[in-house]
């Protein structure tokens, strides 16, 4: 048993020392407690104040440190420091997470995988923020807030409805593809180590000659990919199973490991989709170009894994944002989360700070961190304090011409991808999708039912009928 002397003397927030920590300051032995016992009033503030905004998506989650080593096969791609050199090491901090539900809902929901990783680099923290799915339902931020809504429980009874995003995708025929992922057993991953993940936006790699190169992002999973079906899903009594499994491989030494590998696109290049749309996958072959293993468990899971923060628009010289319709809603959308949830200064927060030094004029704002002892707090100055650009690193440019107005996506075709994918599932796959859906859209709207169906037999006939049949048979 640990020795008292050895135990650190508990103080207040202030560092004052507190003698008595189990019994607060009354007027007398049976007496009113005082409003002066200062001791009590910080206990129970704080207390109360122990939990910050839940995320409205990823709320459920779990994380891992880590680290990523470059193969150095990405150089003439992209001048991102930390990928150009064959065996250079990056910590890593990832969450996984469940989308939709809340922070206490089960971890074998049907819902898609959060997939964030944060790289520490030398240039600054670069974010890769995606899911374990390729796609997405929508190809334009402005519906984001659409489809969570659908999805989340009805304003009313508080529980999730499916009539309710049924509804909404039999206005959105865009969704099919992610429909065919997510309904699949796909979309209930057997834990976060046995998941792929991808980043789903697309990127700019801006190489030493200035040239630019679209990117997508996989992680792939080199304990494999398994999956619950909805059946087994419903055996699980532990909600907690996901992150208990991570956690646990960890302490054992069994460190998880993916690999990471790019696609890449000549911007010029024409295909028969349009390649920034978020419900679309890429032919284009992967290319392997570093690896991550995660080694090391939070020692505080609200310090660490509550109060990480990711964004698509952390970035680093040589990786800009691409004109995909959602990721430009997201460059501005995760920060403001961030600011919201956690204050402005929420990037001074251990687990979110840069390895990098950082110098900017920004300033103050709620929980300010550092004292910042510089006086010229603006640009440009003649001052010795005052800061300078670096020039070194410009924004590639990108041409950019036409009208300003609402635009869809062109070469929208939303079908034929999702029954590519359809026709690639094995029968046993292609019975648990059809069951899936089919267990759901026999109590909705007929009308909703009908549309449903005329979206998978656009995808595949055999998709179609198949759905129909076995909503009759569920029906009778």
């Amino acid at each position: 048993m640990e020795k008292d002397e050895e135990k650190k003397d508990m103080t207040t927030n202030q560092g004052a020392p507190v003698s008595n920590d189990q019994s607060s300051q009354t007027a007398g032995e049976a007496g009113p407690v005082l409003l002066q016992d200062y001791e009590l009033i910080e206990k129970l503030a704080h207390f109360v104040r122990e939990r910050i905004p839940e995320r409205v998506v990823h709320a459920r989650g779990a994380g891992a440190h880590g680290y990523f080593e470059s193969y150095g096969t990405a150089k003439d791609y992209t001048i991102a420091k930390f990928l150009q050199d064959k065996g250079k090491i990056t910590k890593v901090f990832v969450r996984f997470s469940t989308v939709i539900h809340s922070k206490h809902s089960p971890e074998t929901a049907r819902d898609p995988r959060g997939f964030a990783v944060k790289f520490y680099t030398e240039e600054g923290n670069y974010d890769i923020v995606g899911n374990n799915l390729p796609v997405f339902f929508i190809r334009d931020a402005i519906k984001f807030p659409d489809v969570i809504h659908a999805l989340t429980p009805d304003p009313a009874t508080n529980i999730q409805d499916p009539k309710r995003y049924w509804d909404f995708f039999s206005k959105t025929p865009e969704a099919t593809n992610m429909i065919t992922y997510l309904w699949s057993d796909l979309g209930i991953p057997k834990d976060y180590r046995h998941m792929n993940g991808f980043g789903v936006n697309t990127f700019v790699w801006v190489n030493a000659k200035g040239e630019r190169r679209y990117v997508k992002y996989h992680w792939v999973s080199k304990q494999g990919v398994e999956s619950l079906s909805r059946e087994e899903a419903a055996k699980i009594s532990d909600f907690n199973h996901a992150t208990r499994d991570l956690y646990e491989a960890i302490e054992r030494g069994e460190y998880p490991e993916w690999e990471l590998c790019v696609q890449l696109m000549d911007p010029e290049k024409e295909v028969d989709f349009d390649p920034l749309d978020d419900t679309k996958i890429w032919s284009e072959p992967l290319i392997p170009i570093g690896r991550m293993v995660l080694n090391r468990n939070p020692k505080n899971f609200f310090a660490e894994v509550e109060q990480a923060a990711f964004a698509p628009s952390a970035l680093v010289p040589g990786i800009e944002p691409s004109a995909d319709k959602m990721l430009q809603g997201r460059l501005f959308a995760y920060n403001d989360a961030q600011r919201y949830r956690l204050g402005p200064n929420y990037l001074n927060l251990p687990i979110n700070r840069p390895m990098a030094e950082v110098y900017n004029n920004q300033r103050d704002g709620s929980m300010t961190f550092d004292i910042n002892e510089k006086r010229t707090n603006y640009y440009p100055s003649n001052n010795k304090d005052a800061l300078k650009e670096s020039p070194e690193y410009p924004t590639a440019k990108t041409p950019v011409s036409g009208y300003v107005g609402r635009y869809s996506v062109n070469k929208g075709d939303d079908f034929s991808q999702a029954g590519a994918l359809y026709r690639s599932f094995s029968e046993k796959d292609k019975i648990h999708l059809i069951d899936n859906i089919a267990v759901e859209l026999k109590d909705v709207d007929e009308k909703v039912r009908k549309i449903m169906i005329s979206y998978f037999t656009n995808a595949d006939k055999d998709y179609g009928a198949r759905v129909a049949e076995r909503i009759k048979e569920l029906k009778s």
